[in-house]
């Protein structure tokens, strides 16, 4: 049974938003740890995102690679995007497959889990979804996704994240739970 100590739960005394558009929303919020201080403390808000891993039977992974400019960096990536309101995440994510890969997702999906990147100071969540199965349906509609579609084998991934070529956590969670998850014999091992 989890524990949950109240003494060690930090009071909320309000919030207020001090930027919010569109994409990003950043509040301050005056809080109490258990220790008694009081500060205000920065929160910043994401949209809730789904993120689709595509596995083919010749334990290939589905990757995008592509630039993301806000670290400069090239990598790999999952397919995956903002949940739209009223839609289900596993929806999200087979959305997105098809309009940034061309690949449809086939089947139920096997749902990863739901993490959150860096609670201490932003609240974005993440569903990832794992499929066994694609067909291939047309060319990606949206084009500025990424540089190259590739299958990549799952037997490279540790490699690959190891070197920092596996960019961001969205990726990263579910290859490694996948990786994982084939030694232990639990849920997402073929």
């Amino acid at each position: 049974m989890t524990e949950y100590p109240e003494e060690l739960r930090w009071k909320v005394h309000g919030e207020r938003a001090v930027y919010d558009d569109r994409w990003v929303k950043v509040n301050l919020v005056d809080v109490e740890p258990p220790d008694g201080s009081r500060f205000e403390h920065h929160v910043v808000k994401l949209d809730h995102v789904a993120v689709a891993m595509l596995v083919n039977d010749r334990d290939e992974v589905l990757t995008l690679w592509r630039y993301r400019f806000a670290v400069d960096q090239w990598g790999y990536e999952l397919i995956g995007g903002l949940v739209e309101l009223g839609e289900e995440p596993a929806a999200t994510a087979a959305r997105e497959a098809i309009e940034e890969t061309g690949w449809r997702p086939v089947g139920e999906p096997e749902h990863i889990g739901t993490f959150q990147p860096l609670p201490g100071i932003i609240d974005a969540p993440v569903d990832a979804y794992l499929w066994r199965e694609a067909e291939k349906v047309g060319e990606p509609t949206d084009g500025e996704e990424a540089a190259r579609i590739e299958w990549i084998p799952v037997n490279r991934v540790l490699d690959l994240v190891r070197r920092g070529e596996v960019l961001g956590s969205g990726a990263i969670i579910p290859l490694l739970y996948y990786l994982a998850s084939r030694n232990t014999g639990t849920s997402g091992t073929r």
